[in-house]
């Protein structure tokens, strides 16, 4: 039933791969997954840019930041797409934990109040989308409630979704846990800030559209 499933979801992909021209592709998930640094790596890797800012701090891309026409070239066949990376999505923001990364009360309330808007800016961006990468830390647990939310939101609206368990270079991730997780959708492991499994990633794009 599970191989059904993926095979149904490929070929909803494949049919939007061509009937548009250039897809819209967004990143989602959790605060601190690695949505910007992955975006950063497709950039980089094929338009020599950076897309944003990548902090430690949870809840740094607080906008939605879109870079148009990225264009992946691979064996002779390539994809144009623009990028959209989203802020994190969270059930719960309190300023006080902003407070805990060191900024003053002022500033953590105002960055509490963009980020809680930028969740629902999030959330009414996902009609526009074609295609969903959900960016997870593989180090953290997938059952989540957050990650329930993100992946219910996107089975409400029939998305093709690849889902991408990033952080893979760190000992203590677990991609088989974030496998287990999600077997109705393709799962890849890598590493955005190392490159690792970068091609893997870019194949499984392929693959889905071909």
């Amino acid at each position: 039933m599970i191989n059904l499933v993926k095979k149904f979801i490929k070929k909803v992909f494949k049919d939007i791969f061509r009937k548009r021209k250039q897809l819209k592709i967004g990143l989602y998930g959790p605060p601190n997954g690695g949505k910007t640094t992955l975006a950063n790596r497709i950039c980089q890797d094929w338009i020599g840019e950076e897309m944003g800012l990548v902090s430690n701090i949870e809840h740094e891309t607080r906008e939605i930041q879109v870079k148009e026409s990225v264009k992946v070239e691979k064996d002779g066949k390539s994809l144009m797409f623009n990028l959209v990376d989203t802020p994190g999505i969270a059930t719960r923001i309190d300023y006080e934990d902003f407070m805990k990364k060191g900024l003053s009360e002022s500033e953590s309330k105002r960055r509490a109040k963009e980020a809680t808007r930028g969740v629902i800016d999030s959330i009414k961006w996902l009609d526009t989308m074609d295609v969903v990468l959900v960016v997870l830390d593989a180090t953290k647990d997938p059952y989540s409630q957050v990650n329930i939310t993100i992946i219910g939101n996107l089975a409400a609206r029939n998305i093709p979704v690849l889902v991408v368990g990033n952080k893979i270079d760190l000992k203590r991730s677990k991609i088989k846990k974030v496998k287990s997780a999600f077997p109705q959708y393709e799962v890849i492991g890598i590493s955005a800030k190392k490159g690792k499994n970068m091609d893997e990633f870019y194949e499984a794009l392929f693959v889905l559209a071909g």
